[in-house]
């Protein structure tokens, strides 16, 4: 009988410690990717249409990594404003992609979630350095609602890709969160 007692003793402490390390265990990363959809400021030789997808990855370090990939073209507005008037023109439309990079960027909580900044490497059509400079920085906000913790995102520019993209946030949604 006293065996039988201490092999359930054995057993129990066995499936305690197995428990209280899973517990103690926290995810290494959250994932969320999703699209971006907006339109820049007219004031940036626009209004730009951005479209594109994105990826972050929020480490349990407190940092995260960011990447997009963008494209932009003229909208009609844009077209008529800066491009030329002509709307039948693919020219006038001025299309062209961007890819962004974000590296380690510090993670700090704001009210509904989070927020990514630090400095950015942005291409223009492939090439580094793009024909606005090489000093940007990006300000990533994810915030949700009541339903939906994770669901909106807006990628602010600073520095050099401001005189680009404009100082207002671009907005996006996250559609997955692993």
């Amino acid at each position: 009988m006293k065996k039988k007692v201490f092999w359930l003793a054995q057993i129990g402490v066995i499936v305690l410690a197995v428990s209280i390390g899973a517990m103690a265990q926290t995810p290494t990363s959250v994932n969320l990717s999703g699209v971006i959809n907006d339109y820049t400021p007219a004031n940036v030789a626009g209004p730009w249409e951005v479209r594109g997808t994105w990826s972050l990855s929020v480490k349990g370090t407190g940092t995260a990594s960011f990447s997009a990939a963008l494209t932009m073209e003229r909208s009609d507005q844009g077209v008529l404003l800066s491009g030329g008037g002509d709307l039948n023109n693919p020219a006038a439309r001025n299309a062209h992609t961007h890819h962004l990079t974000l590296v380690n960027g510090t993670v700090t909580p704001i009210a509904g979630g989070f927020r990514v900044t630090g400095p950015a490497t942005i291409t223009g059509n492939g090439k580094f350095p793009p024909p606005f400079g090489t000093s940007s920085t990006l300000q990533i906000d994810v915030v949700g609602g009541n339903s939906v913790a994770f669901s909106n995102i807006k990628i602010t520019f600073g520095g050099d890709a401001a005189n680009h993209f404009g100082s207002q946030p671009v907005n996006g949604v996250v559609q997955l969160v692993k």
